[in-house]
């Protein structure tokens, strides 16, 4: 089994003005796809991990061979990070419920969760995610390095959990619109979150 590129469930201009349609299909079409490609590379001759979906490769990459698991914590991390993201963006949804309930209770207001994912965000040095992740039925804000992912666990990636809402920091995901102002990029992800999408994987683990 051979990963693959999903198209996305909207199109690439459905985000503008805050996500421009240039920087999506390059994002997707062009870095997506090549984390994609090396990754395929990377697993011929291992079918008993190409037979893996990418969340379950990046679970066991203390198993891969030595000269296999950088090559594949770097690019099938960037297919598992991608693929998350494309599905939590969306225009004119609303933060409710359970999942609003929940941070309200794990980090004392929507407001103080917002600043701490922001913060992640904005300090992570160089490439990288800011993420929300659900630990121990608890929601955390953490951030990993790269194309690391928190279901790499502490060893790997520095953190551990469930990502529920993750945002690409690397330079790929926003410098043609927002040239070196990430945190002009950070505050405007707030307006394409799919909240929907994010309530239903909270809910699901």
């Amino acid at each position: 089994m051979s990963f693959t590129l999903s198209p996305l469930s909207y199109s690439y201009e459905a985000l503008e003005p805050y996500f421009d349609k240039e920087t999506m299909e390059i994002h997707h079409t062009k870095h997506h796809q090549a984390y994609i490609n090396n990754a395929n590379n990377a697993l011929k001759n291992l079918p008993e991990f190409a037979s893996l979906s990418v969340n379950n490769l990046i679970q066991k990459l203390d198993q891969l061979p030595a000269d296999k698991k950088t090559v594949l914590r770097n690019n099938a991390g960037g297919h598992a990070n991608h693929s998350l993201f494309w599905k939590i963006l969306k225009q004119d949804t609303t933060l409710k419920g359970e999942l609003k309930h929940a941070i309200e209770c794990d980090f004392g207001g929507v407001d103080t969760f917002i600043e701490m994912f922001e913060k992640a965000a904005t300090t992570r040095f160089g490439s990288g995610w800011a993420w929300l992740v659900k630990k121990d039925s608890k929601l955390a804000v953490v951030s990993t390095a790269n194309q690391d992912n928190p279901l790499m666990g502490e060893a790997i990636s520095g953190t551990s959990g469930y990502p529920i809402l993750g945002l690409d920091v690397w330079e790929h995901a926003y410098y043609l619109k927002y040239r070196n102002r990430r945190q002009d990029y950070i505050k405007s992800f707030w307006n394409v979150v799919n909240w929907d999408e994010v309530t239903a994987r909270f809910k699901h683990t």
